[in-house]
């Protein structure tokens, strides 16, 4: 498309008289009585959500207990490898499984606030995310890793 093209095209909308777009607001309801109200924030669903992400700490507790009992009999592992190798994998999954159970509270518990307020930005909001992400970084996958591009 030329230039002059485009400048005609331009020029016909103005005198079509085209809608005039505002990106600060919502579009009215259809009846014309202002902003949907379909843009409210729930502050149950918030509340409820974050119950949900705290209650799957029960579980991981429960799965928690079974590892641990898993591990009872191992006793003492010097001098058998695969024994050795077993109790660092469970020291490893026992630490990972409870860094998941402690983000799952913390998480819960922000959704659970941010519910019950409603008062913070989004932008504090995802502050606070982000900082999980940074707290709970997953390690680096044992076995080196794949080639790039792959």
């Amino acid at each position: 498309m030329g230039w002059d093209e485009w400048e005609g095209l331009k020029a016909d909308a103005e005198a079509r008289g085209g809608t005039q777009m505002q990106l600060n607001q919502t579009a009215p309801d259809p009846g014309g009585s202002g902003p949907s109200e379909s843009l409210k924030s729930d502050k149950k669903a918030w509340v409820t959500a974050g119950e949900g992400v705290t209650g799957l700490r029960a579980d991981i507790g429960k799965a928690l207990t079974t590892l641990e009992n898993g591990q009872a009999g191992l006793g003492d592992t010097t001098g058998c490898q695969s024994a050795a190798a077993q109790k660092e994998l469970y020291d490893s999954w026992k630490k990972y499984v409870g860094d998941v159970s402690s983000r799952c509270g913390e998480l819960g518990g922000l959704l659970e606030k941010s519910g019950h307020d409603l008062e913070k930005s989004d932008q504090s909001v995802l502050a606070d995310l982000d900082q999980l992400k940074v707290k709970y970084a997953d390690t680096e996958a044992v076995g080196g890793q794949a080639p790039k591009g792959k």
